[in-house]
């Protein structure tokens, strides 16, 4: 879990690699011609709708408030009056960054899901395949789990009223009693009722939900992203080893900024060792050392310390003065 940071901030909001989990999604859709978006949003939502409108005016972009959130199958259906007459969606999940080639995605002709070959499949919703590729069978979080191939958060669904109507079925079912309701279970039922799908392996993957795995993909996009050919400002007394990402307005003093860093903007650090860290913006650092942390936005931090996890507005002290 994201905790603290998801206190204060949605999670799709968190950043990585220099920029929020969002606008690495919306920028990959934009990039594929995409330019109208629902966003299903809930706590804190107010946070994200004022991100996009600054960020990207050129979108037609409309939101969905999900409360209480009842699972992803659930945020779906609350968005039925504003698809009505389309045929055709893409949707994506806001934790999760998926490179995939999105315009063979979108053009098959029958519903896609992305997926990726994981270790420990009972974790996830899969997807059973047959030889000729089409899916029989998908599950979510099975107990035994009779495929490694994960669905990833991102599906091209080529017959809407049939989602919905899926939708409409599982809500109302008695197993669904538990409020919990499952994309994974809406697509099982349009299976079920002829519809086609195929599996597609994206490319890569990257699981933001977890403090672990929010740095993993924030190294390995910043390594990817040609951080380590970026010509940095001179800061007085200090070795940048890239491959680093730095915010606008930054003050850096005797320190050693690298690798795996990602800053936010406004951020001042003094006399520390920062590596594989991820900064929010306006924060305040004198003194650290850090390993396989997470520092929230207007954060303050003093004194010694090796792996931390720390949301917003937070100020902590561990010097002797």
């Amino acid at each position: 879990m994201l905790r603290p940071h998801t206190h204060t901030q949605p999670k799709a909001l968190v950043p990585v690699a220099g920029k929020p989990i969002l606008a690495h999604i919306i920028d990959s859709l934009a990039e594929g011609g995409f330019t109208e978006l629902i966003l299903v949003i809930g706590y804190l939502g107010d946070k994200i709708e004022k991100y996009v409108t600054r960020t990207y005016p050129h979108l037609r972009v409309q939101y969905v408030l999900q409360e209480p959130r009842n699972g992803l199958g659930h945020a779906i259906w609350l968005t039925r009056s504003l698809m009505k007459g389309e045929n055709e969606v893409l949707i994506v999940l806001g934790d999760t960054i998926v490179t995939v080639d999105l315009s063979a995605f979108i053009a098959s002709e029958y519903s896609v899901l992305g997926v990726k070959k994981v270790d420990t499949p009972g974790a996830f919703g899969v997807a059973e395949v047959e030889p000729q590729g089409m899916i029989k069978k998908l599950v979510e979080k099975p107990k035994i789990p009779k495929s490694n191939q994960a669905l990833v958060g991102i599906y091209k669904i080529a017959d809407v009223p049939l989602l919905f109507s899926s939708l409409e079925h599982i809500m109302q079912s008695p197993e669904s009693a538990s409020g919990e309701y499952h994309l994974t279970d809406a697509l099982m039922h349009m299976i079920e009722q002829g519809a086609k799908m195929r599996t597609m392996q994206v490319l890569s993957w990257y699981d933001c939900g977890k403090k672990e795995t929010l740095l993993e993909a924030n190294a390995i996009l910043l390594n990817k992203h040609g951080y380590k050919n970026t010509s940095y400002p001179q800061f007085p007394g200090t070795i940048i080893i890239p491959p680093v990402s730095i915010g606008a307005d930054c003050k850096i003093q005797a320190s050693i900024i690298g690798p795996n860093v990602a800053i936010g903007d406004n951020t001042d650090i003094r006399y520390s060792i920062i590596q594989n860290t991820i900064i929010g913006s306006f924060s305040e650092l004198e003194s650290t050392v850090l390993n396989q942390s997470i520092i929230g936005n207007d954060t303050s931090l003093k004194g010694m310390s090796q792996s931390l996890n720390i949301g917003d507005n937070t100020e902590i002290n561990f010097s002797r003065d």
